[in-house]
């Protein structure tokens, strides 16, 4: 991984690639490449928390292997699982033959298949490591990612430890559905990622959109901190402030009103209880 000197640098680089951190962003990461720690991003659904493990493998030149986190992830999916079609047919055809030297041989290498944790850990090349949604796994399933991310190393009973060949890079997200047990959160640095301020937001729209007019940028920003406000079920999220952009753009809408913002809410909200409530808001 390029050695970077300062938070300084870190926001440079990620601004090269269109990520737009704010201060605390580049701190987390910096300390993260010096500290070799994995990094535990949190915050509300669509703020940039996989968007930045993406932008972190694409300024490091490394390939990104991405765990997708969901109720009743397992072992099998997380790390690794054996070929059992092919082992059925290795007994099949060697029928009769030794079991120690069967079994020696359907648990070897050729008959193992790598899932994203034990890929990681195998690459020849650093990689980053993305765990996403891991708020979404039974707390009892974590216990298959601590092992991983406090030593580097996974365990598998039929051919013993898998040390790690090169260092990934790791980021895991959650969406704060649930809490994560200390254990996790000490293996790891933690950052919040919560919605941004109107300018911010205003600036990543132009990052996003470039066509986008820096007048129709404020405007959005301006509303989508105001929806935001408002007691409603889902707050719009920056990739939805983002479509918003690009939806108002294609209807060839140059400045924002009360009308436009009421008759395109659906791209930024997505509950119709909230759509009215945000109307009828907008109309008193």
């Amino acid at each position: 991984m390029t050695g970077f000197s300062s938070p300084g640098e870190v926001a440079d680089a990620l601004k090269s690639v269109d990520y737009l951190p704010d201060d605390r962003i580049s701190q987390v990461v910096f300390l993260a490449e010096r500290l070799d720690k994995p990094v535990l991003v949190e915050g509300p659904a669509g703020v940039g928390k996989t968007e930045l493990a993406k932008a972190l493998a694409q300024i490091h030149g490394r390939r990104l292997i991405r765990l997708q986190c969901y109720e009743g992830l397992d072992e099998s999916k997380a790390l690794y699982e054996w070929n059992y079609r092919k082992q059925l047919l290795r007994l099949q055809a060697d029928e009769g033959a030794d079991w120690a030297e069967v079994e020696d041989d359907i648990f070897s290498e050729s008959f193992l298949l790598e899932r994203p944790l034990l890929e990681a850990l195998r690459s020849p090349e650093p990689v980053v490591l993305l765990i996403d949604e891991v708020d979404r796994v039974e707390i009892e399933t974590e216990a298959l990612l601590l092992e991983v991310l406090a030593d580097f190393q996974a365990s598998i009973p039929e051919l013993g430890t898998v040390q790690a060949v090169t260092r990934p890079l790791v980021v895991l997200t959650s969406n704060n559905t649930r809490d994560l047990s200390d254990a996790l959160k000490r293996r790891c640095l933690f950052l919040h990622i919560g919605y941004p301020e109107a300018d911010r937001e205003r600036e990543i729209l132009l990052t996003r959109v470039p066509e986008l007019p820096e007048q129709l940028a404020s405007q959005i920003a301006g509303v989508v901190r105001h929806i935001r406000d408002q007691p409603i079920r889902k707050a719009p999220s920056v990739s939805e402030s983002i479509d918003w952009a690009r939806t108002l753009l294609a209807l060839g809408i140059e400045e924002v009103d009360e009308g436009v913002t009421t008759e395109t809410l659906h791209v930024l909200l997505k509950y119709q209880a909230d759509i009215d409530k945000v109307a009828a808001e907008l109309g008193t």
